[in-house]
């Protein structure tokens, strides 16, 4: 990766953030289930709330490549608290991308301050990998829709103040969803209990229930039935994002390991004099490295808007949260027993990657985006 001056900057930046305001605390927030949206209006200061906003309203005006660059850095500190970041960042981009002038003057502002933190729903308790078979339903009423339906694994909801609604106006398959900009104090708008999750847990996850929730046909972002060409537009993205959440998680882990063996001693000597142990790091850095690469390619052609920008997000998202995953497990193995207990880290990063080969679309829909990519492309 041949980095600009901005770009090392941008990174350095960002991992710093991590080192001084995450890393400390990760475990502790984790153990306690704390979402610290002081935090992240921190980084919110440092233009890290729209990363990809454009510059004329306050956003940071950065591309992908610089957003993975930010997203890994910030992960190697706490990747759960990231992956809430990468979908606020979403939420922005995509009023920034589809919204009308008065949308982007009275939502952006406070998003990129955090003041106000966004929410993306669009997963339902019966429809999660089929998307366009939602049942949330919206219906016009003069100059307001009115909204029913129930949204599922909401990161960050009950604690956001904007939520991004896929619902459908219109008739079944992908065609028939709009998107809405939901207030939090709209009328009808309420949330679920506080998922108990395996990982993720400085970050809150609710259901999101819509019961009549009145919106002026203002709030309905882009046209009507382009809801789902929205959705997918900002996954693309998201799935950068997470991949990068990933390999920031992974590289602690790995980093972990490595001060690890080289303290630990068995049978007279570090660990790291085993050739095993010599051979399993050196599979970690090359996977690593090799998961690195290939996000910087799909990020490229994101930026470029690469006819096979969405095929290489899927490769991208596929193969980096899966390796990371595994890179991940083996620090922890590398640890033994330590690896298993909370004060050392890794079992939380081990416990907060699994959920990213899932969100974002699951790696066995990553996988059928590419096999449609390549069969129709003929290579």
């Amino acid at each position: 990766m041949n980095l600009t001056d901005e770009q090392h900057a941008i990174r350095e930046m960002a991992a710093d953030f991590a080192r001084d305001n995450l890393a400390p605390h990760a475990v502790d927030w984790d153990q306690n289930k704390h979402f610290p949206v002081e935090v992240l209006r921190a980084a919110a200061a440092l233009g890290l709330g729209a990363i990809n906003v454009r510059e004329d309203i306050g956003g940071s005006g950065l591309g992908r490549c610089e957003g993975v660059l930010i997203y890994e850095a910030l992960a190697r500190g706490c990747p759960s608290l990231t992956g809430y970041l990468s979908v606020h960042n979403m939420v922005c981009a995509m009023i920034d991308k589809f919204g009308t002038p008065e949308q982007r003057q009275q939502f952006l502002p406070k998003l990129i301050s955090m003041e106000h933190m966004g929410s993306y729903c669009l997963t339902e308790p019966g429809c999660g990998s089929d998307a366009a078979a939602l049942k949330s339903r919206a219906r016009q009423e003069g100059d307001h829709y009115v909204l029913n339906g129930q949204k599922q694994f909401i990161s960050g909801a009950g604690s956001s103040a904007v939520y991004i609604v896929m619902a459908r106006s219109g008739g079944p398959g992908a065609s028939g969803i709009s998107a809405f900009i939901i207030p939090k104090d709209a009328p009808g708008l309420s949330f679920g209990a506080n998922e108990r999750k395996m990982g993720w847990n400085a970050q809150p996850t609710r259901a999101v229930i819509l019961e009549d929730v009145r919106v002026p046909v203002a709030n309905r972002l882009g046209a009507e039935g382009m809801g789902f060409k929205i959705a997918m537009s900002g996954l693309d993205s998201g799935r950068l994002s997470i991949a990068a959440c990933s390999l920031g998680g992974a590289r602690a882990a790995l980093h972990k390991a490595l001060a690890y063996t080289k303290e630990r001693k068995a049978f007279g000597q570090s660990l790291d004099a085993f050739q095993n142990v010599q051979f399993t790091l050196a599979d970690m850095a090359t996977e690593l490295e090799a998961a690195e690469l290939l996000l910087w390619r799909a990020a490229q052609a994101y930026d470029a808007d690469e006819p096979r920008k969405g095929e290489l997000c899927a490769m991208a998202k596929r193969f980096v949260t899966d390796t990371a995953f595994n890179i991940a497990n083996r620090a922890l193995q590398l640890l033994g027993g330590y690896g298993y207990l909370a004060d050392y880290g890794i079992e939380k990063i081990v416990r907060d990657l699994r959920v990213h080969q899932i969100l974002e679309g699951t790696n066995e829909i990553m996988r059928l985006i590419i096999a449609r990519g390549i069969l129709a492309e003929g290579r």
